[in-house]
């Protein structure tokens, strides 16, 4: 069995133990993340949509800086939205805040009709530096 190098975010460690999953494993030159939600420091979803965007994105860039990173080093980029026909609007403004210059990520888009009570969703995988 291969030893998993696990990234945890600063004082969130017990919410990954709690729910028996990593944050973000270093695997072949590369930073798996798990998906990313706007979840309050008890776990509950920021209920106004832009802000839980913006807080799915801060607790995102916490692991990524754990490991050295930033969003400029993200290649691939997984979005899970709950009822986009409706959502995407007001949300995408928000992401765009946080993408950066161009070039960009590769992009994936899904709509979901359940995200265990939050409505966006945000997975990536980044490139580690030498």
């Amino acid at each position: 069995m291969t030893v998993r190098d696990v990234v945890f975010p600063p004082g969130r460690q017990a919410l990954y133990e709690r729910n028996r999953y990593s944050p973000a494993i270093r695997s072949n030159g590369l930073l798996f993340v798990s998906g990313q939600v706007g979840s309050r420091p008890d776990g509950s979803p920021e209920p106004e949509l832009e802000a839980q965007v913006r807080l799915a994105f801060k607790n995102l860039n916490a692991i990524l800086a754990e490991a050295g990173l930033t969003f400029d080093d993200v290649i691939d980029v997984t979005v899970f939205m709950v009822d986009p026909a409706n959502t995407f609007e007001r949300a995408w403004p928000v992401v765009q805040e946080f993408w950066g210059e161009a070039p960009h990520p590769t992009l994936t888009g899904v709509g979901v009709t359940w995200l265990y009570g939050f409505d966006f969703e945000i997975k990536v995988i980044a490139a580690l530096k030498d």
